[in-house]
């Protein structure tokens, strides 16, 4: 059964240091997005430089060196689900030697009331996807072990926050009724993709992630609400994200 699939008695058959080969650590510290506006955008207004690429037959994602306020930064567009975020992460990891990661994204709403115009900081994520159970025992719910200084940087920078239970689904489009409400009765307040595989990743390989959200779409109404997602505000919202990860940056 996927559920017992983690096996840490043996050896893994390939690494991404047996793909890359050993490479000298560029940085403590990187930032990983899912948008190519946010890319764009930051390397028109820094100077940045190409320090690797995660190779893909999808097509290479480059990862970018810049400088804030004299510390360096590595950044990088990931790929999107647990399983394709998770094996960027692992090759990110072997590239760049960075040992901490500051990851943002959106979500989908399953609250309405405490979410609207806040950042959303997971404290624990819903394990509904494969990647998490080959890197952590079985359970139900993965902890987000740096949620609480993610809520405290939000706090000295006096931005509206909130935090709570997050679910990590593979499946966009099975998202169904009885499952939201499934999730919303155990205190589940969005739906992503990501979370809970990054941070297996995170804890098997001894890295530290900080992560946080927007939400774009509603799912806390009878019908699918789309609100901001995909559209122009979404992209200016990640944008400012970014610039927040930078601050973040530098108190890790």
């Amino acid at each position: 059964m996927l559920t017992e699939t983690f096996d840490k008695d043996t050896e893994q058959m390939i690494s991404p240091e047996a793909v890359y080969g050993v490479r000298e650590k560029v940085c403590d510290i990187c930032i990983v997005t899912f948008s190519d506006v946010v890319v764009e955008e930051i390397r028109k207004n820094f100077d940045c430089t190409t320090v690797a690429e995660i190779g893909s037959v999808n097509g290479g994602r480059p990862i970018y060196l810049l400088e804030y306020k004299g510390k360096k930064i590595a950044f990088y567009m990931t790929m999107i689900s647990s399983a394709a975020a998770g094996a960027c992460l692992e090759e990110a990891r072997c590239l760049t030697g960075a040992g901490s990661y500051i990851m943002f994204g959106s979500c989908g709403a399953l609250n309405r009331e405490i979410t609207a115009g806040k950042i959303i900081v997971p404290t624990q994520a819903y394990r509904d996807e494969g990647l998490s159970y080959h890197y952590a025992p079985p359970a139900d719910y993965i902890t987000m072990k740096n949620a609480g200084r993610v809520s405290e940087w939000l706090e000295e920078m006096g931005l509206p926050h909130v935090s709570g239970r997050t679910w990590t689904s593979d499946a966009i489009y099975r998202e169904t009724k009885a499952n939201v409400d499934k999730r919303k009765a155990e205190g589940c307040i969005a739906v992503e993709m990501e979370c809970a595989g990054m941070q297996a990743v995170c804890d098997f390989r001894g890295l530290d992630l900080y992560y946080y959200l927007i939400s774009g779409d509603l799912l806390d109404c009878e019908e699918w609400d789309m609100r901001i997602l995909g559209d122009e505000e979404e992209k200016k919202h990640q944008l400012k994200n970014f610039y927040i990860a930078l601050e973040m940056a530098l108190k890790i």
